[in-house]
C-alpha cells in the first residue's frame, strides 16, 4: 500500500534542519526500499523549507508512523505535525524524475 506523508516543520527551527540534514539524508538513503520519493516543501524556490513530502510503501499506517519516528528530523524535534494519507496512483506507469 502507498502513503503520502506530509510534514510541517516548526517555524523558526531552520538550525535543527541544518544541524541534522546529513543524518536525515543518510537515514532516507537507508530506507529507500520503503521511502520511494522524498523531498522538502518550500513556499517559494529560494526560501527555506517549511516541511517535507514522502511517498512510502508500507503495509499500514502504523508501519509508516513507526518508520518516521526514527527519522533524525523527527527525533530532534523539527516536525510540528505530520499528515499520513493513503495514496492511490492516477497513472500506472512509474514516474521518472
Amino acid at each position: 500500500m502507498l502513503f503520502a506523508v506530509r510534514f510541517h516543520d516548526i517555524p523558526g527551527q531552520t538550525h535543527v534542519r541544518t544541524s541534522h540534514f546529513k543524518a536525515h539524508i543518510d537515514w532516507l538513503d537507508g530506507h529507500r526500499d520503503r521511502i520511494l520519493i522524498a523531498g522538502s516543501l518550500r513556499e517559494a524556490d529560494c526560501e527555506a523549507p517549511v516541511g517535507g513530502l514522502w511517498i512510502v510503501s508500507a503495509a499500514n499506517k502504523l508501519e509508516v508512523e513507526a518508520l518516521l519516528q526514527s527519522d533524525p528530523f523527527w527525533v530532534h524535534g523539527l516536525r510540528e505535525k505530520v499528515e499520513i494519507h493513503s495514496w492511490h496512483r492516477a497513472f500506472p506507469d512509474p514516474v521518472t524524475i
